[in-house]
């Protein structure tokens, strides 16, 4: 029996290719310009902070908008609890760790160890821990350090690499992950 060929595309080649670039794009929130602009793009913070009690669980950009009055609250929940100060937090890093948690694609909140630091909590970290940078990206708001029950440091650095957006540290022994918007670097096993 002779063989039928089709020029056309398959329905299953075609979810094939579109799960692939979905995958490649979808994450890369700080990279790309509105990834869906128009198609109901939404992006999703939650988050518990051990050290304060604190939960955020909120939709802080709309169809290509952030929304000033859900980053004032991302803002002070990710603030310097030692110091009661916060700052702005860079959106790109509040990217980072909205689509790193929807890569790990579970309804678990990331626990946020260190958000913004001010220098003088900076300096008394560095002075306890040779693994704490004396120009940290903490202090510019561009930095967080993440924990996740039920997902491993691996699995939660893998998903925030994958964004290639920035820097991400495993610290295993401290079970925690390090993420930021600078130059695009892994560190740490």
């Amino acid at each position: 029996m002779a063989s039928i060929r089709s020029d056309r595309v398959s329905r299953r080649g075609f979810l094939q290719a579109f799960a692939a670039t979905s995958l490649v794009a979808a994450p890369t929130y700080s990279n790309a310009a509105g990834f869906l602009r128009g198609a109901g793009d939404i992006r999703r913070i939650k988050m518990y902070s051990g050290r304060t009690g604190e939960h955020i669980d909120m939709i802080y950009w709309i169809e290509g908008k952030y929304i000033a009055d859900a980053l004032k609250e991302v803002n002070y929940f990710m603030r310097d609890w030692r110091q009661d100060q916060a700052t702005g937090m860079d959106t790109r890093t509040v990217d980072i760790i909205a689509a790193s948690r929807n890569l790990l694609d579970t309804p678990e909140p990331f626990m946020l160890l260190s958000g913004y630091r001010t220098p003088q909590t900076n300096a008394m970290l560095r002075s306890r821990s040779s693994g704490v940078a004396k120009r940290s990206l903490h202090m510019e708001g561009k930095a967080a350090d993440l924990r996740m029950n039920g997902r491993s440091v691996s699995q939660v650095a893998r998903a925030a690499a994958s964004c290639s957006a920035g820097g991400v540290g495993r610290y295993s022994g401290s079970n925690f992950v390090h993420v930021d918007c600078g130059q695009v670097r892994t560190w740490g096993r």
